[in-house]
């Protein structure tokens, strides 16, 4: 018997196989649940990735900032089930004036990209997909320590600063429908959107010498299966919580 055993699952941000987003995809079907898949852009990679899952698993094209397509979401993936009990979180961007160490001189321009994406998509794609939440369940969105400000990370550290209050405020007001909303905060992991933020090395050189547990950026498995005890039913009480999947990083001082 699997931790997620009849349920089903949203996942967003499954762009290649070593995504966080992919190991939580594959860790789901593993224990039991129906998977559904959205993607972005590059549609055709996202569907030859999903092949490499256990279950090659449908995918819906969701563009986040297009209000078309959220509108659209409920009913789309409701083609492939009549309901789902959980949605994954994993979508994140900033422009590259918005990192790298430019936080002084970045344009709002940018920043509302970083923001609306990376932040506000939380909730917009909460409610797009609420319509099939009709039996509770549970949002898990994919985090990284906001307490703290890191070099190169600039306007993506703010917005990930407004993506947890985000998840405080929907755990707020969705409680009444039983539906849970928290946030795993992973370590870094070397995939596709990290080799985008210029400098991610000093991340690497900090969690190597610094993380009690030590830490394997290579290895997004701790992190994902995080994301999937969140979407069991062994946190029922549970929400608005961030869990650190870092290797204790952010308990230690210098």
């Amino acid at each position: 018997m699997g931790l997620l055993d009849g349920k089903r699952i949203l996942v967003t941000g499954v762009l290649t196989n070593s995504s966080i987003a992919f190991h939580v995809a594959r860790l789901c079907q593993e224990e039991g649940a129906t998977v559904v898949l959205t993607g972005f852009g590059r549609m055709s990679l996202v569907e030859r990735v999903a092949k490499r899952l256990p279950e090659p698993p449908p995918v819906v094209e969701l563009d986040v900032t297009d209000s078309e397509h959220l509108d659209s979401l409920a009913a789309r993936v409701g083609e492939h089930t009549e309901t789902i009990d959980g949605v994954v979180h994993a979508i994140g961007y900033a422009p590259q004036a918005a990192l790298g160490g430019n936080f002084l001189d970045t344009q709002w321009e940018d920043v509302a990209s970083a923001f609306q994406i990376s932040t506000y998509s939380l909730k917009s794609l909460t409610m797009a997909a609420l319509p099939l939440m009709r039996d509770g369940g549970s949002v898990v969105g994919l985090d990284f320590d906001a307490t703290v400000s890191w070099p190169v990370y600039d306007w993506m550290g703010v917005a990930k600063a407004g993506l947890e209050s985000t998840s405080r405020y929907l755990a707020r007001y969705l409680g009444e429908q039983q539906i849970r909303v928290n946030l795993v905060a992973a370590g870094p992991i070397r995939t596709t959107a990290a080799a985008n933020i210029p400098g991610f090395e000093e991340f690497e050189r900090t969690w190597s010498e610094r993380a009690p547990l030590g830490w394997e950026i290579t290895d997004p498995e701790p992190a994902a299966r995080a994301v999937v005890a969140l979407m069991s039913d062994w946190f029922p009480a549970t929400t608005g919580e961030i869990v650190h999947v870092d290797g204790g990083l952010h308990a230690t001082g210098a």
